[in-house]
């Protein structure tokens, strides 16, 4: 009775309880998905550089309590009438009716007229904790403002808030259905089975559900900081990583399963063998997500533990739940396809006999224009986006910043802050006033009202500058730059507001790229060295991903500008895209080359690149054009920043995998032979007896 029957529960047992567990893992913190929005932050102003200029500007506010409003432009327009009187003074009369109102903090300004005399503004000062509740704010304050006659139209900062609210509104059910309807439909079309694709959407799904509950737990603790970019970029990441892993070791089970027959032996030799690259995977992505701690923008620091937890997740999920599973199901999880040993016939076989032949030929070939592409990297214009490119559909407060900029000059209500010394308060302005792209500067009053005695809080006092120029494009930073030029912050005098924080945001993130890089580079590398035992190939994996993004970003400077009509990207995208595409482009080489070394140690190191190919040419396929297909559903969130970071990504990672992974770096490999692994064992004893054709890859 001892041996068999007695193991053969024990075989189920291990697998069953897994499943049992991540059913509950999904069952209990899958709704978690959906409550992210509760701990999520929008508000810009908290993603500021803490030691830039601006940020300290930002303090001093604070203490004369301009910091503590949100300034909510309203403008008035006659439809190319003159403004009448009548209307000004009607205007003026429903500005102050909101002084004391709910969300409203301090005095309104009277309506002032435009120098055409076809517009009024009069500037709000909104609390800046209204969260939820902005919108509902704004539709009360647009209903109370209006003027026979006039139209009405919300802008500055409170206004655009809130239609940053408004486009992050849902994210969590459409971006995650779009993302998931993309991967099922592709799983479909690969597989052609019914339960398989299932059953990997369902890891990702617990995946992600743990991810989000343990993001959760930490930024109700104000432990990580959590906003609607990064919730999407969270769901996209999980998604995207945990199907990748569960394609390389479903197709390791397949492949295993059709030679043995045995689904315990398939499930263990597949764990096995995808163990080591998808941990690998796993821990160069985290990595270089968490490489993003070093910068000093809040939000770059707020994704980086956060999309480490997801891909740890997404990992852990892959290795667990999926394998169990398998196991359980045996070839019913196939059906109706059948497992089938890799051979090599068809389309990689292809390939593989075209790099044995003519290695050079190829690698030249694919790497001469990929450099012609990363030629126009540089005209990638990372400045940030102005205004009216933000939001990629028709948003309220971009037309009525438009309006407002049309008939005012373009920095109203959104002036440069110039923090001085009360004693140098006239100097200050009257130096403010004489540089170019400044229409008007005055000293803030404790009245209000021009002329007045200035108001000084600690022995400073501000000036505020208003721009001719609109203060979200490149001339206003121009400006910004002369004006610290010009005003001496030796001597305590900083310029601070709107244009400036854009003009420190885009500064700290060129610097921050400039520190960043090179840490995921040597990251990557690292983890390459630990697992292809080799320093050659490494550092030619690691060459190859640096120029598709090169490449990437050539392409994405001439689609954005001639295709999407962008003047430029926001100045994080070259970052995130570069830690995105570089850290999730290596997987794929480290799927090829981890079954490369597998078979050289076996075949030589000619048929072992030949073999490593073939057999994983597929799945690395599917796998890369699930992740484009993924990250290509951000598109659904309408800002230009997560188009950008769409589109590098997508198009990276098809670049990657059609024609880094599969052509450029098989032939480098098969050109340098025995060397491409030196300094290991590999590379000292050389390579095998190796045969001159390949045929059915044997076990």
């Amino acid at each position: 009775m001892g041996g068999p029957m007695t193991r053969r529960p024990v075989r189920w047992l291990v697998p069953a309880l897994l499943v049992l567990v991540w059913l509950a893992v999904g069952g209990g913190l899958g709704p978690f998905a959906g409550k992210l929005a509760e701990v999520s932050t929008n508000d810009q102003a908290a993603f500021l550089p803490a030691s830039a200029e601006s940020t300290r500007v930002l303090e001093v506010q604070e203490r004369f309590r301009q910091g503590e409003a949100q300034p909510l432009i309203v403008v008035w327009t006659a439809d190319g009438r003159d403004v009448t009187s009548e209307q000004t003074g009607a205007a003026t009369g429903v500005l102050a009716s909101l002084r004391g109102t709910a969300g409203v903090v301090g005095t309104p300004t009277p309506a002032i007229p435009s120098e055409d005399g076809r517009a009024l503004q009069g500037v709000v000062q909104l609390r800046p904790d209204l969260g939820d509740a902005l919108g509902e704010t704004l539709e009360r304050i647009g209903s109370a403002v209006a003027v026979d006659g006039l139209r009405a139209q919300l802008a500055g900062p409170a206004a655009t808030q809130a239609d940053l609210s408004d486009a992050f509104a849902g994210i969590d059910g459409l971006l995650l259905g779009v993302a998931l309807i993309t991967v099922l439909l592709i799983l479909l079309a690969v597989y052609r089975s019914v339960l398989l694709p299932l059953i990997i959407i369902t890891g990702a799904v617990f995946a992600l559900g743990l991810a989000c509950a343990v993001v959760y737990f930490l930024a109700d603790r104000g432990i990580v900081r959590v906003d609607g970019q990064v919730q999407g970029i969270l769901f996209i990441l999980v998604i995207g990583a945990a199907t990748d892993y569960a394609l390389l070791l479903t197709a390791r089970f397949r492949e295993e399963l059709a030679t043995t027959g045995d689904r315990f032996a398939a499930g263990r030799v597949a764990l096995r063998r995808s163990f080591e690259p998808i941990v690998a995977s796993a821990a160069t992505v985290a990595l270089g997500l968490l490489a993003l701690l070093l910068s000093s923008l809040t939000n770059n620091r707020a994704l980086g533990p956060v999309g480490a937890i997801g891909i740890a997740c997404a990992a852990l999920s892959a290795l667990t739940f999926l394998p169990a599973a398998l196991v359980l199901l045996g070839r019913a999880a196939l059906w109706p396809a059948k497992p089938h040993p890799a051979t090599a016939r068809g389309i990689w076989g292809r390939v593989a006999a075209l790099i044995d032949r003519h290695p050079r030929r190829v690698w030249i070939a694919t790497a001469l224009p990929l450099a012609a592409l990363a030629f126009f990297a540089p005209q990638l214009n990372p400045a940030g986006v102005p205004l009216d490119e933000t939001f990629v559909n028709d948003a309220p407060s971009v037309s009525a910043q438009a309006t407002l900029s049309e008939h005012f000059p373009g920095g109203s209500g959104q002036p440069a802050v110039i923090v001085a010394p009360a004693g140098r308060a006239a100097a200050v302005e009257e130096a403010a006033r004489g540089v170019e792209g400044v229409s008007e500067a005055a000293v803030v009053t404790r009245s209000g009202r021009p002329g007045d005695d200035p108001r000084v809080v600690d022995g400073l006092v501000l000036v505020e500058a208003t721009l001719s120029d609109a203060p979200d494009g490149d001339a206003a930073q121009d400006t910004i730059k002369r004006l610290r030029a010009v005003l001496d912050a030796e001597n305590g005098v900083m310029v601070g507001g709107y244009s400036a924080q854009r003009y420190d945001t885009t500064e700290t993130s060129k610097s921050d790229t400039l520190l960043i890089v090179p840490v995921v580079l040597a990251i990557i590398l690292l983890v390459l060295i630990v697992l292809l035992r080799s320093l050659t190939t490494p550092v030619l994996l690691v060459v190859t991903v640096a120029l598709n993004f090169l490449a990437t970003i050539g392409v994405s400077a001439l689609v954005f500008t001639h295709v999407f009509g962008f003047t430029g990207s926001d100045a994080s995208v070259p970052l995130y895209g570069f830690v995105f595409l570089v850290a999730l482009g290596v997987d794929y080489n480290i799927f090829l080359m981890s079954r490369v070394r597998e078979e050289t140690v076996r075949h030589g190191a000619r048929e072992g690149v030949l073999r490593g190919l073939v057999t994983t040419g597929g799945v690395i396929t599917s796998a890369g054009v699930v992740l484009a297909a993924t990250f290509a559903a951000l598109v659904v969130i309408p800002l230009a920043f997560l188009v950008q970071i769409a589109f590098i990504v997508a198009f990276g990672v098809l670049l990657d995998t059609l024609v880094v992974r599969s052509l450029l770096v098989p032939a480098l490999v098969r050109e340098l032979g025995p060397r491409a692994w030196w300094p290991s064992r590999l590379g000292r004893t050389g390579a095998r007896e190796e045969s001159r054709e390949l045929t059915t890859i044997p076990r």
